[in-house]
């Protein structure tokens, strides 16, 4: 039965909506007939096996337990929901990349900011092996390439908030973090960058533990938020979550230092390593 749902080149999603339908045909039910025994809508199961929705994983187990697969149609979800979350980091990419305005906050270095050396340092970790190092080769270029952003023509607005905890906690050696700091100055210099310093004497925030915000707006006026924490990345383009997402923004950016004031940190935080 494994070699069954073995999509080769089908999203997690898609394998898990055939599967589903599989299991449906193999025990004769109609999706009007499933619909009445299991609680859930039939328009609803219908969007599950073409793939276009995603349910909660209770939905599967109820349907494990339903077709009596054991734990197979939650095991397919949890690969779906990895899919997911690919498929919006992608969505977020391109996003990214035509967007006219950008609003970030992060708590540590944002990769749009990291030198090479930094990137490397931090993406290949102390438990990296030869083999692994060709992969973090290829994330580290990726993401210089996406830095490409910041200096395209035309130029999109970029507001940059950064926890003071990034400058706090050097991820890398002490030349490497040095340069680090030079390239965060220098950048936030930049016509088009505001760079502001969260600092510890702000207190609690909207974000803290929570990872990073990003909002864009394109030409056309449109917005989206994207959250990325431990758990993965949201993109919503829902007008009310982006503005809620656009609120908390704003009282981190109220919280957080001055461009110039901001500037001065980053420039005594470069001072205090060289000595």
């Amino acid at each position: 039965m494994a070699e069954r749902y073995d999509g080769q080149g089908e999203s997690g999603r898609a394998v898990l909506g055939r599967t589903l339908r599989f299991l449906r045909e193999k025990e004769g039910k109609s999706l009007g007939q499933l619909a009445d025994e299991s609680g859930y809508d039939k328009s609803y199961l219908s969007r599950l096996e073409s793939g276009e929705r995603l349910s909660k994983v209770t939905v599967m187990e109820d349907l494990d337990s339903y077709y009596g697969a054991g734990d197979l149609l939650v095991s397919l979800w949890k690969v779906a929901r990895i899919d997911a979350f690919k498929d919006k980091y992608r969505e977020f990419m391109r996003l990214e990349s035509t967007a006219r305005v950008m609003y970030k906050y992060t708590p540590n270095v944002p990769g749009l900011m990291q030198t090479e050396d930094f990137a490397r340092e931090v993406l290949s970790g102390p438990q990296t092996t030869e083999r692994d190092q060709e992969a973090v080769e290829e994330q580290v270029a990726a993401r210089l390439g996406r830095q490409l952003l910041l200096s395209k023509r035309p130029a999109p607005n970029v507001r940059f908030v950064m926890d003071e905890l990034a400058f706090r906690r050097p991820s890398a050696g002490p030349a490497t973090w040095e340069n680090q700091l030079t390239h965060i100055e220098a950048i936030a210099r930049w016509p088009n960058v505001v760079v502001q310093v969260l600092p510890f004497a702000a207190g609690i925030h909207d974000f803290m533990s929570k990872g990073s915000l990003t909002l864009l707006w394109q030409l056309d006026g449109s917005s989206v938020a994207y959250t990325e924490g431990d758990s993965g990345g949201l993109l919503t383009d829902d007008p009310g979550d982006v503005l809620h997402h656009r609120l908390s923004y704003d009282r981190l950016r109220d919280l957080a230092l001055s461009p110039s004031e901001s500037l001065t940190f980053i420039r005594d935080v470069l001072e205090e390593h060289r000595s």
